[in-house]
């Protein structure tokens, strides 16, 4: 049986072809050219969504989309695939931290969106009513953000549903970083779809700006591994990942408008109660001390000096 045709917005593409296109999305009155790539492959299969830059900076995923965009093949693709290599646009072009500058909101909060709402929660809904929900299978890829140092790890979320669950915890696996996290994010991309149904990950790689190498790596070869594992290309099954598995992920925030000073390291194992880092004024005064909430792993930090009261200073996967 063949693919059906693959549309987002005015971009179309048929079984056998590949298009891509901007698709201008209304957010809040605010023109977003959304670049969108569409992979319809020759042979029948699954529909595979990926997006990249929900956080603007987070240069290796996007750098991976891009990759996956340009050079998937439809002719030897086995089923569909989206790809959205830059949704926060507006942040992109500005270099934004966490945030998309056209109302200052972190859009991996608000998913699945609200159409009624501001720019931010605008766009995310327009992502996922038109291009998330159209996917069988979905991936998200992020990274440490401009400020932050981070160890990769893959996010997964248990719905309860207990199919839906073991797919996306096998998706999670098969993608290779051997750090998995099975938590919630609320209003976050992976756990919307699958509170649609839809099994999901988000997987993270990279971090402070930079774009290595073996970041883009992890995260493409990430993308092959689950596209081998659903039949969409021809190659061997993945080589099974040694796995750590944790059950939750603890954000540690600033209280304080002032200086960051960590005592640990991304992939550092902790202790509950352990002191991370100290936030202090500027005569040195300590303003606040950073505990571990319980036994883990340093999953990120943020490297920055300069801290905002409400910013994130670590987490821990526990």
């Amino acid at each position: 049986m063949a693919n059906a045709e693959l549309h987002v917005g005015q971009l179309l593409a048929r079984p056998g072809e590949k298009v891509f296109g901007l698709v201008e999305v209304d957010a809040g009155g605010h023109a977003v050219k959304l670049p969108v790539f569409l992979i319809n492959g020759q042979a029948a299969g699954p529909t595979l969504v990926m997006t990249g830059g929900i956080h603007a900076a987070e240069y290796a995923s996007i750098a991976a989309a891009l990759d996956a965009g340009q050079t998937l093949d439809p002719q030897e693709l086995a089923g569909r695939a989206i790809i959205v290599p830059v949704v926060n646009v507006p942040g992109f072009r500005v270099r934004s931290i966490y945030v998309c500058p056209l109302d200052g909101k972190n859009p991996n909060r608000f998913f699945p969106g609200n159409a009624a709402g501001s720019p931010t929660e605008q766009l995310a809904g327009w992502v996922f009513q038109n291009v998330i929900s159209q996917a069988n299978y979905y991936m998200d890829l992020h990274g440490g953000d401009m400020i932050e140092a981070l160890v990769p790890f893959t996010l997964f979320y248990r719905s309860g549903n207990a199919d839906l669950d073991r797919k996306s915890q096998d998706l999670a696996q098969v993608f290779g970083i051997p750090l998995l996290v099975g938590s919630e994010t609320v209003g976050s991309t992976y756990s919307a779809a699958a509170r649609a149904g839809i099994p999901a990950i988000l997987a993270e790689a990279g971090g402070q700006g930079i774009w290595t190498a073996e970041d883009v790596r992890l995260h493409r070869e990430g993308i092959s591994r689950v596209m081998r594992h659903l039949g969409m290309l021809a190659g061997p099954a993945p080589e099974p990942v040694t796995h750590r598995l944790l059950e939750r992920f603890l954000w540690l925030y600033s209280e304080h408008e002032a200086f960051w000073y960590p005592d640990t390291g991304v992939g550092q194992d902790v202790r509950a109660g352990q002191a991370l880092g100290q936030v202090r004024d500027y005569e040195g005064h300590v303003l606040q001390t950073a505990l571990a909430p319980a036994d883990g792993r340093v999953l990120f930090l943020v490297s920055s000096l300069a801290i905002n009261k409400r910013d994130p200073l670590l987490a821990v996967g526990a």
